[in-house]
């Protein structure tokens, strides 16, 4: 008779393009969207959260990734034949609200809204499925006022997270004035297809350059693993008119805003939105917003399809090294803009929107890069077990600690092996561990083990140095909480 077979373990992996984040990732992820949440507070944007799932109908087809599976999300279908997917973005999901509850929220609504997006791309490195977000918008502004402040606001909260003058740019266009180019070089707005790819190319320049996107534009190109990727098609004429475009930035504001009136020729619509650039250089250089850190850029177009007058990006002019050692530009980290159509889609009436959304990840990454954060989370006090029965009177001390207001813990193993407790603290990065057998509590002490001190000595300090070192030492319980919190503010904790 055949043995059974053994059922098959499931493999313990992260799914591609995903991943786990712990302590210090979560605490600083945190940190900062606590610290972005303050900046938007102070402009008078009020909190929102959506559900995690839309309808696909109400999320439209908007991502560049057509040739991902169900167009770039993770969808699938309800038992009542509905389509359903995970949010791609914040945007999509406000738009729905807005139509929604619009005889509920105020005219204009400032909202601003954080959490995980998911995206049914080709995963690769640094490029993960599920990111966060951080957004702000205002819906039923039709000023470009209203587009301005999201440009400053973006530039403040940049620096509250501590990303100083210098080290960032905020580049602004319009994708009237594209819009305007298009229509010079002869694709008019019933070619949505062409535009649709036109829009997709020219996102790439960043990664592919001037005769990358040149070829793109035309026939086609191969990229570097030797596939063909196909062209738009558009002829040599049409392609320099568009580069023509991209290419139109100025030393300063003036001059961007005259290579662009050059190039947009006697197109209405590309009119308009130069002078919605115009508008929002004023109103920025009014505010104090200089353009060394909020300037007009010809070549920022956004991917997405549903943007419909001014654009923008947070770019990180620093450099970091990659995972071969070499120096790059970090890039951006935030985009956003004007996307008047999309609440439309479900009232039918015209409603005036525009916003920004921030890569929290990534800029968290950026951080790091450059030092500006740590990366490790202090753990709590480990209140160690030197006898099972007392257990009652360790916990009273942790809950001591606790009330005053210290991260602690009482250690939960099994305490017959001491040693593997301050292993276990050491583990968890905890600064102190508390130690009490029979002797200290008839005397009304603990014995404070300072790790921060340790681990430094430990490092430094010959052994009878480490004999005699001072990170070890008796107080009376009543001063526990005392000597704990000045070892704690002692490390800057």
């Amino acid at each position: 008779m055949a043995k059974d077979k053994k059922p098959r373990r499931p493999k313990a992996e992260t799914p591609k393009g995903f991943r786990d984040y712990f302590g210090a990732d979560v605490t600083e992820r945190k940190e900062m969207l606590d610290t972005i949440a303050g900046v938007y507070h102070r402009y008078g944007f009020d909190p929102l959260e959506t559900s995690a799932v839309e309808t696909v109908e109400a999320l439209g087809k908007f991502l560049p990734d057509v040739d991902r599976p169900n167009e770039g999300v993770f969808a699938w279908q309800e038992d009542d034949s509905d389509w359903v997917a995970l949010r791609y973005d914040m945007t999509a999901p406000l738009a729905r609200v807005a139509a929604q509850f619009r005889n509920d929220l105020p005219s204009p609504y400032r909202r601003y809204a954080m959490g995980p997006v998911w995206r049914n791309e080709k995963p690769g490195p640094g490029r993960f499925r599920q990111f966060y977000q951080c957004d702000a918008d205002t819906v039923g502004a039709p000023t470009v006022a209203a587009d301005a402040e999201i440009c400053a606001m973006l530039s403040d909260t940049l620096e509250a997270v501590g990303i100083p003058r210098g080290d960032y740019i905020v580049r602004v266009n319009n994708r009237k004035v594209l819009d305007g180019v298009l229509e010079t070089i002869g694709l008019t707005e019933d070619d949505h297809e062409t535009r649709a790819a036109v829009l997709r190319t020219i996102d790439k320049f960043d990664k592919v350059g001037r005769e990358g996107v040149l070829q793109l534009l035309k026939e086609g190109r191969r990229d570097a693993s030797g596939a063909y990727i196909e062209g738009v098609g558009l002829s040599e004429q049409q392609a320099e008119g568009v580069w023509n475009f991209l290419s139109s930035t100025g030393d300063d504001n003036s001059e961007t805003l005259a290579l662009l009136s050059q190039v947009i020729g006697d197109s209405a619509i590309g009119g308009a939105g130069l002078q919605e650039l115009e508008d929002m250089s004023k109103l920025l250089a009014a505010l104090g917003y200089a353009e060394d850190r909020i300037k007009i850029d010809s070549s920022v177009v956004r991917g997405l399809g549903y943007y419909t007058g001014p654009v923008f990006e947070a770019e990180l002019t620093f450099e970091i090294l990659d995972e071969k050692g070499r120096p790059r530009q970090f890039g951006s980290v935030a985009g956003g803009g004007r996307y008047d159509d999309l609440v439309k889609r479900f009232t039918g009436q015209a409603v005036p929107a525009t916003g920004v959304s921030i890569g929290v990840d990534r800029l968290l990454a950026a951080l790091r890069a450059k030092g500006r954060m740590g990366g490790v989370d202090r753990g709590p006090v480990v209140v160690t077990v030197m006898d099972k029965a007392r257990m009652a009177e360790y916990q009273a001390m942790a809950t001591t600690l606790r009330n005053a207001g210290i991260r602690a813990e009482v250690y939960l193993g099994n305490p017959k092996n001491f040693g593997n407790q301050l292993k276990y603290a050491d583990k968890r990065n905890s600064p102190v561990a508390i130690i009490q057998g029979s002797d200290e509590a008839a005397r009304g002490v603990v014995q404070v083990k300072d790790l921060i001190l340790g681990a430094k000595i430990a490092q430094s300090a010959s052994l009878e140095e480490w004999k005699s070192q001072p990170a070890q030492f008796e107080v009376a319980l009543d001063d526990l909480v005392a000597e704990v919190s000045r070892i704690i503010d002692g490390a800057g904790q």
